[in-house]
């Protein structure tokens, strides 16, 4: 897949390219540090700014998307893993719903504002069941 993508945009194939994508795919939300450690377990050389060119480029392709979970780095994920992120400012936690949880939200957002909801790229903060257990209201 990223071979042909590549070639259809005039691009070359690098070992690089492969394995940035290769380790967002495994790790499934990293941040580009956490892939840069994965990559180097395997190949030392890889270094940090290679992958942020190569997360930049993956993402104009369409291969792959950030979140930001909360303060600090993005996270990476495959394009086509499509999803709300659940985050726990308590204890960091994470968790995921379908985008379909948030219809109701995109077509009132549509409706009243003529605003197109893209919910695969959201992140939503809040307690989690764990954390909110004894708690009477949220903080």
């Amino acid at each position: 897949m990223l071979r042909r993508t590549l070639r259809e945009r005039g691009l070359r194939m690098t070992p690089q390219r492969q394995l940035v994508l290769d380790a967002v795919t495994e790790l499934d939300h990293a941040t580009p540090e956490q892939i840069c450690q994965h990559i180097r377990e395997r190949t030392p050389t890889v270094n940090i700014t290679t992958v942020y060119r190569t997360l930049d480029l993956l993402e104009q392709l369409g291969l792959v998307r950030h979140t930001h979970l909360g303060h600090g780095a993005p996270t990476y994920s495959v394009d086509a893993h499509e999803h709300v992120h659940l985050v726990c400012h308590r204890c960091g936690g994470l968790d995921e719903v379908p985008c379909d949880a948030l219809a109701a939200l995109g077509e009132q957002l549509h409706s009243a504002r003529g605003f197109h909801l893209d919910a695969s790229h959201l992140a939503l903060s809040g307690v989690c069941a764990d954390c909110s257990v004894g708690d009477q209201e949220l903080p």
